[in-house]
C-alpha cells in the first residue's frame, strides 16, 4: 500500500496536465480548417524559406506589414517548409504549435523548484492568464511558443548542470526570435566558461548559416539588409493598440515623440537594472535559474519595440511561479498580483465589446499588470523564496 502511494500521487499530479493535452488535442482537431485558413505570418516563414533557397533578398519594403524582420538564419533554418504545399504546411505547424502548448505548460511546471499548489491549480491559472495569448499565436502561426519551449529547456539544462546545451538552446532561440540575446550575458555571467563556449560556437554557426546560399558577400549584405528592416520598421507600429511595449505604452500616453523615446529608455534600463538586482541577489537560492529565467521571459515583450499583445505567452513560466508562490508574497503584493493575472487572460474582446477592447489597449492594461508580475517576481527574490 505504501509502495503505491508515490504511483499514486504522481498519477494525480500529472492527469491535470495529460487531460489539458487531450482537450487541446481535441480542439486542434476541430479547429485546425478553420484557423489554417488564417495564419497569415506563417506564410511569411515560408515565403522566405522559398526566397532563401533559391538566394533572393529576404527583406523587402513592398512585403509592406508582412515584412519578413527574422535574422537569415532563421529562412535557411525554414526551407524545408518551402517543399510542402501551403496548406499541408500550416496543418503541420498549427498540430506543432498545439503540442507546444502542452510542452510549454509541463515545462513551466518543471521548472518550480518545489510544488507549492496542485497541479489542476497551477494549469488552470495558467489556462486563464494566458489562454487568449496561446490561441492568438495559433491562428497567427506564429513561433513565439517555439521560442519560449526553447529558452525553457535551457533554463531546465542549467538545473541539470548542462550549461554548454543550456547556450546551445539559447542561441537556437536567437535564430527564432532575436531578442533571445537578453539570456546570453545572463548565461554567461551566472554559468561560466562552457556556457560561453556554447554560445560563441553557436553563434558562428547562425552568423554563417546562409554563407552556402548566398555567398560570404551576400550574406553579409543580408544581415544589414535585417537590421535596416527592424529598425526602420519599429516607429511606425509604436502606437498601434496590440503593441505591449514599454515603448509602446509611452508613445500611447504621451504621443511618439523624443519626450516618449526618453521615458520609455529609462523606463527599459530600470527594468535591466531590477534583472541585474534579481540576477545578483540569486547566488545560494535553490534552483535560481528557475526564477531568473522567467523574469528575463517577461521583459521580452516589454522591452522590445515590437513587442505584440501575444508575446506574452512567454511569460507562461512566471505565471507559474506566481501562482505557486503567492502566499510567500508580501499581503500587497499578493492582492496586486491576483487583480492582475485575471486581468491580463480576461481582457478579451468578446468580454469588453470593440470600444471598451480598444480603450483598454490605449490605455497599456497589460503592460502595467506585466510590471506588477516582474515587481511579484522580485518581490519573491528579495524574500529568497525562490
Amino acid at each position: 500500500m505504501e509502495a503505491d502511494r508515490p504511483r499514486a500521487q504522481s498519477l494525480t499530479r500529472r492527469s491535470p496536465v495529460a487531460l489539458g493535452f487531450a482537450a487541446l488535442l481535441a480542439l486542434a482537431v476541430l479547429f485546425s480548417p478553420r484557423v489554417t485558413r488564417e495564419m497569415r505570418d506563417f506564410e511569411v516563414y515560408r515565403t522566405a524559406a522559398a526566397r532563401a533557397i533559391d538566394a533572393a533578398p529576404l527583406y523587402r519594403p513592398d512585403d509592406g506589414h508582412f515584412q519578413f524582420k527574422y535574422l537569415p538564419a532563421f529562412a535557411v533554418a525554414a526551407a524545408p517548409v518551402a517543399f510542402l504545399p501551403l496548406r499541408v504546411a500550416k496543418t503541420l505547424w498549427f498540430g506543432v504549435s498545439v503540442a507546444l502548448i502542452w510542452t510549454l505548460v509541463a515545462l513551466s511546471l518543471a521548472t518550480l523548484p518545489e510544488r507549492r499548489r496542485p497541479t489542476w491549480v497551477l494549469v488552470g491559472v495558467l489556462i486563464v492568464a494566458m489562454g487568449k495569448f496561446y490561441g492568438h499565436e495559433l491562428v497567427l502561426g506564429q513561433v513565439n511558443l517555439l521560442f519560449a519551449v526553447l529558452v525553457v529547456l535551457g533554463i531546465l539544462a542549467i538545473g541539470r548542470g548542462r550549461d554548454g546545451l543550456a547556450g546551445a538552446l539559447c542561441v537556437a532561440a536567437v535564430v527564432v526570435k532575436p531578442y533571445a540575446v537578453l539570456f546570453l550575458p545572463w548565461l554567461v555571467v551566472t554559468r561560466g566558461r562552457r556556457a560561453l563556449v556554447s554560445i560563441a560556437i553557436g553563434t558562428v554557426v547562425v552568423a554563417a548559416a546562409p554563407v552556402a546560399l548566398y555567398g560570404l558577400p551576400g550574406t553579409l549584405a543580408l544581415h544589414r539588409a535585417w537590421w535596416t528592416t527592424v529598425t526602420d520598421s519599429t516607429a511606425p507600429n509604436l502606437t498601434n493598440p496590440d503593441n505591449v511595449s514599454v515603448a509602446a505604452m509611452f508613445a500611447k500616453w504621451l504621443g511618439a515623440g523624443d519626450a516618449a523615446a526618453i521615458i520609455a529608455g529609462a523606463v527599459g534600463l530600470v527594468l535591466l537594472a531590477t534583472a541585474a538586482f534579481v540576477v545578483t541577489r540569486g547566488r545560494g537560492v535553490h534552483r535560481r535559474e528557475s526564477l531568473e529565467g522567467a523574469l528575463l521571459l517577461t521583459l521580452v515583450p516589454l522591452l522590445s519595440p515590437q513587442g505584440w499583445d501575444y508575446v506574452f505567452l512567454v511569460a507562461t513560466p512566471a505565471i507559474a511561479l506566481l501562482a505557486n508562490y503567492d502566499a510567500l508574497l508580501p499581503r500587497a503584493m499578493r492582492v496586486l498580483a491576483w487583480i492582475a493575472i485575471p486581468a491580463i487572460g480576461l481582457s478579451l474582446f468578446d468580454l469588453l465589446g470593440r470600444q471598451g477592447y480598444a480603450q483598454f489597449m490605449s490605455w497599456s492594461v497589460i503592460t502595467v499588470c506585466f510590471f506588477v508580475v516582474v515587481a511579484s517576481l522580485t518581490a519573491l527574490r528579495v524574500r529568497r523564496a525562490a
